[in-house]
């Protein structure tokens, strides 16, 4: 396998003479973001050196950059000169080192802490150069296609015919059959090796599968056992609200409020008439009282005393007891006018309440017993509203571990080590047989396992086109039967393509050869991709980290892609400067 560990920079492009290390130990999607502060901070994507990452390591194992600039352009314009680059690499268990740079001019190689070359004139030895692609397997152009994707590469499909027949032999291994043979063979015995961990695998997943569906048959009982007791509590509230709503509460309590009318004004007319009669009887009694004095007045007028009828010759003073008499009757004439007023009074008031309605029949004795029905029939029927609006808290439970519990049987990973292992067995016959037809038979199979993987991720990225190699090694697209050119594509169609056809030769390699732990593709999914290319672009990106265990780093503008991975890793400008932070974020989705 070969693992890029990190690499590190010193005066190169924007990086100044603090040295900047990346390392490439994630095991999955990390998106690589940038801050320029030098035009403004976070609102400011472009310039940061993102892209010097992949630079930096193209420069590294390959003395050049990914795109058309001159070795001396690389070096950091403020200090112009000391650029030194180091990239680390693991093949197999050995381990690699090299330190490339300009100003002074080196080249250094070494193999697992010993140095092999030292070419401080050059800096680009050409045999040197020859010995790292050696080992590493591939050369540049095929680097740029398999493990550094940058907008600036020609696309395999723009690029002329004989150039993509030489890639694809070089790709198949036609040149190397030789070589790969023992490599195959142990390819697949870990391919085999992988079908078991795989089968082991589904194994643990069905028997894990099986414990959670016995606890979900047991919520399932609660979640029945609820539903009965709130259907029943539920017919009993109805029926109780049935049973209230018999009668009209609102009439029966205007009823009552009618009939405490007729009550007050019936206690108010007999509190008048007993008034009245009060009054009528003192009225009766100064009527007699007047007439008394009235004859006592006449009496004494004539001469004749009232108390005894005899003549007044004995009182002494008959001219002051007659005005005594007369101021007595004075007063008593006082009263009766007063009592009349108050009689005439109370006569319109009874008058004014007139005759009492007819009192009307309630249910209930008293208001008291009505309005307790009413807060009953309000209780009532709050209640069954609340109960209506309850749900059954064990369905919840049913679902979440329905949906978070259970976990798909994929038979997809144990079908794909199945096809790889069939490929891989095959190829590896064809590869110790001398059949003077094996270059026929290895492009072929070949392509067939490559057309597979190639549709297979335009399926994923939902291209509809369908794209195929040829026997003659030509490639065919398509559109529900309609033949296109590269260039009829959208430019979003096309980096679908461009992505799609990069993983499917990096699939058909890695079979061939070795896996690969590194991943760049930088600003294609920024790149005329809408958003449901993006999110299935992630989607392919976060499974080839957390099932084939790849360092894919992302380099993009979109800061909203924050949200959709787990890892970030920032790259700074300030000061005319780029900086790398040293550890990735990792960010809680």
């Amino acid at each position: 396998m070969l693992t890029i560990k990190n690499v590190t920079a010193k005066n190169f492009m924007s990086i100044g003479n603090n040295t900047q290390a990346v390392t490439f130990d994630t095991e999955q999607l990390t998106l690589v973001l940038g801050h320029n502060l030098d035009l403004g901070g976070d609102g400011s994507r472009n310039g940061t050196g993102k892209t010097t990452i992949i630079n930096a390591l193209s420069y590294g194992l390959y003395g050049e950059a990914l795109t058309n600039i001159k070795r001396d352009n690389l070096i950091n314009k403020t200090n112009a000169k000391g650029m030194i680059v180091t990239v680390d690499f693991n093949i197999n268990g050995k381990e690699y080192r090299i330190e490339r740079g300009r100003r002074p001019n080196t080249l250094k190689f070494f193999i697992d802490g010993v140095e092999k070359a030292d070419d401080e004139q050059q800096g680009d030895s050409r045999e040197t150069q020859k010995e790292i692609e050696r080992i590493i397997g591939f050369p540049h152009n095929m680097f740029k296609h398999l493990i550094a994707l940058n907008t600036y590469t020609e696309p395999f499909l723009s690029m002329k015919t004989n150039d993509q027949r030489d890639m694809i032999e070089q790709l198949l291994g036609i040149t190397e059959i030789s070589e790969k043979a023992e490599l195959l063979k142990e390819l697949l015995k870990n391919t085999k090796d992988s079908i078991k961990e795989e089968e082991q695998r589904i194994q643990a997943v069905q028997n894990a599968n099986k414990r959670i569906e016995k606890n979900i048959d047991d919520i399932e009982l609660r979640r029945k056992a609820w539903d009965n007791q709130h259907g029943n509590k539920l017919s009993e509230l109805s029926r109780s609200l049935d049973a209230l709503s018999h009668i009209d509460i609102e009439p029966e309590l205007d009823f009552h409020r009618q009939l405490d009318v007729v009550h007050k004004q019936h206690s108010k007319m007999q509190g008048l008439q007993s008034e009245l009669k009060q009054l009528q009887t003192s009225s009766n009694r100064n009527a007699s009282t007047l007439v008394s004095i009235r004859s006592d007045i006449e009496k004494a007028e004539t001469g004749v005393c009232p108390a005894c009828d005899q003549s007044t010759a004995h009182l002494d003073t008959h001219e002051t007891y007659t005005k005594e008499l007369k101021a007595k009757e004075e007063k008593e004439l006082e009263y009766s006018t007063e009592l009349e007023g108050k009689i005439s009074v109370l006569e319109q008031s009874l008058a004014d309440i007139g005759e009492l309605p007819e009192s009307p029949i309630t249910f209930y004795n008293s208001m008291e017993d009505a309005l307790q029905h009413r807060h009953n029939l309000d209780t009532i029927t709050e209640q069954l509203a609340e109960r209506k609006e309850e749900t059954n808290p064990y369905a919840d439970q049913v679902v979440t571990l329905r949906e978070t519990g259970l976990e798909e049987v994929s038979y997809e990973g144990i079908n794909e080590w199945t096809r790889l292992k069939d490929h891989q067995d095959f190829l590896y016959k064809l590869l110790t047989s001398k059949d003077s037809f094996i270059r026929k038979k290895i492009i072929d199979q070949n392509l067939q396992y490559l057309n597979y993987r190639l549709n297979y991720y335009l399926e994923k990225l939902g291209l509809p086109h369908d794209v195929r190699f040829n026997s003659d090694l030509s490639v065919d697209i398509t559109e529900y039967g309609r033949d296109l050119d590269f260039d009829n594509l959208s430019r979003g169609e096309r980096n679908r393509l461009i992505l799609g056809m990069s993983w499917a030769f990096r699939d058909i390699y890695e079979s061939l050869n070795q896996p690969m732990n590194l991943m760049c593709i930088d600003e294609l999914v920024d790149s005329g991709m809408d958003t449901t290319g993006v999110e299935a672009a992630l989607g392919v990106l976060k499974k080839m980290g957390r099932e084939s265990k790849k360092n894919v780093f992302l380099i993009s503008h979109k800061e909203e892609l924050q949200g959709r991975v787990s890892n970030v890793l920032y790259v700074v400008k300030e000061g005319g400067f780029t900086s790398y932070a040293n550890d990735i974020e990792i960010i809680d989705n």
